[in-house]
């Protein structure tokens, strides 16, 4: 039977992307019928994000640990999402070094919002490493109507596998899209083999004003995700458990874009 409950047939329901993870997600979570769900926040290490997923995984809710690296410098960052990554690999590496880095990792490698404001992979990009990338974004609730179809043009253009995400910043946005595979997903270990064998899917998302109301206080909340107090803190100040000089081998130091 699925965790969730929310499939049949041995389908299971995944949100693909989500940034936070607490008691009020979790129950979220269940109440909308999600099976799982990859907990990738930004700036955190890979083993407190393993801690936090195995805290609130349990029968009814599989939580799978994920990254989004934030590649290169603030001016031309782009992030690259990895599904339950083998091992830890520092923020601010070029893009090239950071898909180098991920590639031979027995994970999940995905394409967050393409084209997105200043923060993304471009189609060149994912071009160029598109042998690498088992699925790109093409529908999450921060996007504006032009960018999903911006988005859906990209990956039409790359012939990859594409995937859609509620990339939930706020708990009342968990579940409001999911991917829908025709397999059961109980372990990290499935989910990874779906995304990386191109196993059949299917997408929802809701609709309606109050989906829209959420998608739009989604958009806002980047007012804040982009502010110069939280770059300073993050890139200037160097103290996020992230940052390349931090608790990782000492060769990634030298791999910092900001050196």
């Amino acid at each position: 039977m699925p965790r969730g409950g929310g499939s049949t047939d041995g389908e299971s329901r995944v949100d693909l992307h989500v940034k936070i993870l607490d008691e009020k997600v979790v129950r979220r979570a269940k109440a909308v019928g999600l099976d799982a769900l990859v907990y990738a926040p930004h700036f955190e290490h890979l083993s407190t994000i393993r801690e936090r997923a195995a805290r609130f995984s349990d029968d009814e809710l599989l939580v799978v640990p994920g990254r989004e690296y934030f590649t290169d410098t603030w001016t031309d960052r782009k992030h690259v999402l990895a599904v339950d990554p083998d091992e830890p690999v520092p923020d601010f590496l070029t893009l090239e070094d950071t898909m180098a880095e991920i590639a031979d990792q027995d994970t999940g490698i995905l394409v967050p919002h393409p084209e997105f404001l200043t923060l993304s992979m471009t189609e060149s990009d994912i071009a160029t490493y598109a042998d690498r990338v088992d699925a790109v974004e093409v529908y999450n609730p921060k996007h504006w109507p032009w960018d999903d179809r911006r988005a859906r043009e990209i990956a039409r253009d790359s012939g990859l596998q594409t995937y859609i995400s509620s990339y939930a910043h706020l708990t009342t946005t968990i579940g409001e899209a999911w991917v829908e595979f025709e397999r059961p997903i109980d372990s990290a270990a499935d989910l990874v083999e779906a995304l990386r064998s191109g196993a059949p899917r299917r997408m929802y998302h809701r609709n309606g004003l109050t989906h829209l109301l959420k998608r739009r206080a989604e958009f806002a909340h980047l007012g804040w995700e982009n502010t110069y107090d939280k770059f300073k803190r993050v890139v200037l100040e160097g103290d996020e458990p992230t940052h390349p000089a931090g608790d990782y081998p000492d060769r990634f130091a030298d791999m910092n874009a900001y050196r």
